[in-house]
């Protein structure tokens, strides 16, 4: 029997941007609980792992060595070096695979990631979340309580910086009530799902049907 040719769809990767403060963590946690098939990608990074970090869950840990060959060699959908200590990095080989398994992959990654992310592999979903206004976005940036004025203030400049590259994104999608984003965000995807672009072998089949006629 010819094997339905929706079965075997690949993988969607999901890039989630958005300032500090937004909410990204608490909307990408939602689609996960309620999506099965959608999981967080895995990092590699050179930092020491931590008490109950698991490799290959928590992160791929790497040495700095590992890791500058791996830069040499175009493994990295996209990686940075953070705070002057580690590098972080996006493996393409792990996303790879997990997308032609049909597992949809999230990247919550920064602006500048994304748009790397997105010169690499087009076909990437990115979505940008905002504040329903910057009043409401400073307000839960004070809300937090963990840092100094000069740190928040250094947050919300860039925020507002993050803010100003939204139009280089796919969708924008507010986070004022986290399951209205999530549905919203699910919607994206389904209908991503359906688009010309991702159903070419379906297309193909259809015509040739008809084709036959």
């Amino acid at each position: 029997m010819e094997k339905n040719v929706q079965e075997v769809k690949k993988g969607l990767l999901i890039i989630i941007s958005g300032p500090a403060g937004v909410g990204k963590g608490v909307v990408c946690k939602g689609l996960i609980e309620r999506n099965s098939n959608i999981k967080m990608s895995v990092s590699a990074t050179t930092r020491q792992k931590r008490p109950r970090e698991v490799e290959g869950i928590s992160y791929f840990f790497k040495t700095p060595e590992e890791f500058s060959r791996m830069i040499e060699s175009g493994e990295f959908l996209e990686y940075m070096y953070v705070f002057d200590s580690n590098y972080y990095g996006t493996p393409k080989a792990y996303v790879e695979e997990e997308l032609e398994s049909g597992t949809d992959i999230i990247l919550e990654i920064d602006v500048n990631g994304a748009m790397r992310v997105k010169q690499i592999y087009p076909d990437a979903i990115s979505i940008f979340i905002a504040p329903p206004d910057l009043g409401t976005l400073k307000s839960r940036l004070i809300g937090r309580g963990t840092e100094t004025p000069e740190a928040l203030e250094r947050r919300f400049g860039a925020a507002l910086s993050e803010i100003s590259r939204i139009g280089e994104y796919d969708y924008i999608v507010i986070n004022d009530v986290v399951d209205k984003a999530v549905g919203k965000i699910e919607s994206i995807l389904s209908a991503e799902r359906s688009s010309v672009k991702r159903n070419k072998p379906l297309i193909d089949k259809l015509q040739k049907g008809c084709n036959q006629q």
